[in-house]
């Protein structure tokens, strides 16, 4: 029998629980943007200038290494990743690690676009591959926190120090949020819009010096758009991770990620931001210990992300419907909560499994958290009651 539920008085404060774009933090507002370079060239020196403090103070916050590459490239975390992908494979076996939608999406470019036949470890939503099966003398390819099944490797410990290839890591939704160990990272991406709620189309494409080697010594077998294009005459080319952009960028959105980056220099860098999702996440944990009809997808405690919390329903009644039936008795509740102005943007990601998925990373607010999951019990009991 399901616990009745009065509906609740008071409504999160920010109800945008989205994972990416992410929300931005509290007290954001239009004005924060008043310094942008608007209406002038990207390549005149104020614009030159915003670009490369971009650069440095990623590299600041994250602890990235000196001699470890930035850049600012075009169309997001994928731009980024597709960059890394063209333009380093091939030179060597590779290894692809997918437990989620978008690790899927790289091994289907992988294997059907570059035609590299890569070893594929595989896992369901809500579990890790094998980490141990790994061979690093290939490069391997793998996502660090997985947006849409809530799964992260709790670590970097699984990859080996010795390695002979390259680790590519899309990192879009850990960075600003979970350690990363540069040492054990030769590529690594994210974009704007995730953690940190930047504007969206801007990736970033982190090189270690093992990367830029390969770069410099690899020709792919297969043309290069512009577009993917770091090197020339066999060296790399240095403006892009300077701020000389191979594109255009919107100096809007640089400014929005200035100002974002500021912000979190205000938490206490990093370490502050980890701690922000952290509690974050640990008010679900108390939530879902107390309550039966939910649970976290991912089966392991320790690989829970700390950002893209996905939740799945387990109630009996729901579980015994049809997986289209159960498919649309999450869309409603994820709908219903919208429609009161609950929660905005919490429906599970369209690939995965059917549930919620409630972005925790550091702009989010804790209080606004504990307001929304009064709301879970309430909608959940008006939409089982429907059934």
């Amino acid at each position: 029998m399901t616990a009745t539920y009065e509906r609740p008085a008071i409504l999160p404060a920010n109800p945008r629980f989205s994972s990416g774009p992410c929300t931005k933090p509290k007290g954001w507002n239009l004005d924060l943007l008043s310094d942008a370079a608007l209406g002038r060239s990207h390549r005149a020196k104020v614009g030159k200038a915003k670009l490369k403090d971009a650069i440095e103070t990623t590299r600041e916050l994250l602890g990235i290494p000196a001699d470890y590459k930035i850049g600012i490239v075009p169309a997001s975390d994928t731009g980024a990743v597709e960059m890394a992908l063209w333009s380093l494979l091939g030179a060597r076996g590779v290894t692809m690690l997918a437990w989620e939608s978008f690790g899927k999406g790289w091994v289907t470019d992988v294997n059907k676009q570059l035609g590299l036949d890569a070893t594929v470890l595989e896992a369901d939503y809500g579990e890790l591959p094998d980490l141990s099966a790994v061979d690093f003398n290939d490069d391997v390819v793998f996502t660090w926190n997985g947006t849409t099944s809530g799964v992260r490797v709790p670590n970097g410990d699984w990859i080996a120090d010795d390695r002979a290839g390259l680790t590519i890591c899309d990192a879009t939704s850990a960075v600003f949020a979970q350690e990363l160990p540069w040492d054990k990272l030769d590529v690594t991406t994210f974009s704007w819009q995730k953690v940190l709620g930047g504007e969206a189309a801007h990736g970033m494409l982190i090189l270690s010096p093992r990367a830029v080697e390969r770069l410099e010594s690899h020709t792919p077998a297969w043309p290069l758009p512009k577009i993917f294009r770091m090197t020339k005459g066999g060296k790399l080319i240095e403006g892009i991770f300077t701020g000389a952009t191979i594109n255009t960028p919107s100096m809007l959105a640089v400014e929005d990620y200035l100002v974002a980056l500021e912000w979190a220099r205000a938490q206490g860098g990093l370490k502050g931001l980890v701690a922000r999702a952290d509690a974050n996440l640990a008010v679900i944990e108390d939530f879902v210990a107390q309550t039966d009809w939910v649970d976290f997808l991912p089966v392991d405690a320790a690989t829970r992300s700390n950002t893209s919390v996905c939740l799945k329903i387990v109630d009996p009644a729901v579980t015994a419907l049809s997986d289209a039936a159960q498919a649309a008795f999450a869309k409603a509740l994820a709908a219903r909560l919208e429609s009161e102005g609950a929660a905005l943007d919490i429906g599970s990601y369209r690939d995965a499994p059917p549930g919620l998925r409630i972005w925790t990373g550091g702009t989010v607010e804790a209080d606004d958290i504990r307001a929304l999951l009064p709301w879970l019990n309430w909608a959940f009991a008006q939409e089982k009651a429907a059934l």
